[in-house]
């Protein structure tokens, strides 16, 4: 059930918009691709999926770390926002996300052989990194809708 209460307005906004949750689309699509690019990879074998799934992890993580900043420097700076339970497991489950999806980056990265670590590391991390995702989502909207974080008291 909703909660009433006054909306928890955002330090990182641009005209009143919160920025978090403006940049994590992008990631978050980017980090669910790479669960796709493996699937491509292991139904073809064709290494296009492989580099797909490797500039996907890549592209995912760092927009996550940069959109995961913005974010943090809301939890820290916005007295409201530190004291929600959720806003903290939100942003425990986000760094756990984001080392993984490093990782799975670093992993292909180094790879000699990308196509090599797609099977069992890569899309094991890749199913890992989606898991997380929906955890952090859920937590995010538990924060916009119970919560009314970075929600406009206008109507």
């Amino acid at each position: 059930m909703a909660r009433q209460q006054e909306p928890i307005i955002s330090r990182m906004a641009i005209a009143g918009h919160p920025l978090h949750p403006m940049l994590i689309h992008f990631p978050v699509a980017a980090l669910i691709g790479v669960l796709g690019a493996d699937a491509g990879y292991l139904l073809t074998e064709d290494d296009f999926w492989a580099r797909a799934g490797l500039w996907l992890a890549g592209i995912g993580a760092a927009g996550g770390w940069l959109s995961g900043l913005i974010g943090l420097v809301d939890l820290v700076s916005v007295r409201h926002t530190r004291r929600l339970i959720t806003a903290w497991c939100h942003a425990l489950v986000a760094v756990m996300l984001l080392s993984v999806a490093s990782f799975n980056f670093l992993l292909r990265y180094t790879a000699e052989d990308i196509t090599a670590v797609i099977l069992p590391w890569g899309l094991g991390l890749s199913l890992l990194t989606a898991a997380l995702t929906a955890a952090a989502g859920v937590l995010g909207g538990q924060l916009v809708y119970e919560h009314a974080v970075g929600v406009s008291a206008e109507e």
